[in-house]
């Protein structure tokens, strides 16, 4: 396989995720094109950024010598390898900064091998402003050749960059991050509404709390919008909830459960049973406040 390193990607997938990231890319002189399933968002970010326009996708992909995708579920994924497979080139690399099973992507890069095109899962964490930042932490799975052809694109989007080992490695250490999110998520949550039926200032508890040894980058990048239900600026519960899903089946062929996971499932299926989906994940507060309501109704 080719060594020459990769400088002319596509990223498929503009969610809240893929645009900033395209727009780094760009920046670093890596970003052939951009596709995505709703056409007004390709044309839109093709305008802002003045790229080149081909006459079709299957050009466009033909001209490219690796993919970025970044798509919200399994199916998303393998509908999009169907997709581009055909037109890439041998040597070409599908880099997947989604958040799927250690299965699915083994399985994405079995069927790319057989094209011989290269296959890296390489999910993300860091939320839209690490996306917006370039400032992701990537955990990376696949071929160390393909790792280290990639490095451009990866140090144009992130600053923690980490090859974990073979394919399906970066989307067990997302599957862990998950979990600890959740976590962390659940504790920072309830422990705020506790704080609101203390009667305390919220701001100064915040700020004091953050400092010492409960502090965590969901609590400085969270609390203050979240007691102020401001739940619009972050990481989608639904998405969090399609996550917990992955790490859950995992652990069950592993024959092994964790009530953490089982209980954020089922809370954030509430939240969304309530119409809250597209709320970040910081609305969890809505059902610890609830706690307490019913403490005082009693």
């Amino acid at each position: 396989m080719s060594e020459n390193k990769l400088n002319k990607t596509v990223v498929y997938g503009l969610g809240a995720m893929g645009r900033p990231m395209a727009r780094n890319l760009h920046q670093q002189g890596l970003l052939l094109g951009v596709k995505n399933r709703t056409e007004g968002k390709t044309k839109a970010l093709i305008n802002e950024l003045s790229l080149e326009t081909f006459d079709n996708d299957q050009a466009m992909l033909e001209a490219a010598d690796s993919v970025i995708t970044c798509v919200s579920a399994d199916q998303d994924l393998h509908q999009v390898i169907e997709d581009v497979m055909d037109h890439l080139s041998e040597g070409a690399v599908v880099i997947d900064c989604s958040t799927v099973s250690p299965k699915t992507a083994r399985e994405v890069a079995e069927k790319l091998a057989g094209k011989d095109i290269g296959f890296l899962d390489a999910p993300v964490s860091g939320g839209v402003e690490g996306a917006k930042k370039g400032t992701l932490s990537i955990m990376i799975g696949g071929e160390r050749d393909d790792y280290k052809r990639a490095s451009d694109v990866f140090a144009a989007i992130g600053s923690q960059i980490t090859h974990m080992g073979k394919v399906g490695q970066g989307q067990a250490t997302k599957a862990v991050n998950q979990v600890m999110v959740a976590g962390v998520a659940q504790a920072v949550c309830g422990a705020l509404a506790f704080a609101e039926n203390c009667n305390l200032d919220m701001k100064k508890t915040i700020e004091v709390l953050s400092a010492g040894a409960a502090g965590n980058w969901f609590l400085d990048n969270r609390g203050h919008t979240m007691v102020k239900d401001e739940f619009n600026v972050g990481f989608k519960l639904q998405l969090l909830h399609k996550d917990l899903h992955i790490c859950q089946e995992a652990m069950a062929d592993m024959d092994a459960r964790m009530p953490l996971v089982d209980d954020s499932i089922a809370d954030y299926g509430e939240l969304m049973d309530r119409g809250h989906g597209d709320e970040d994940i910081s609305a969890l507060i809505r059902l610890r406040r609830e706690l307490f309501d019913k403490t005082d109704s009693e």
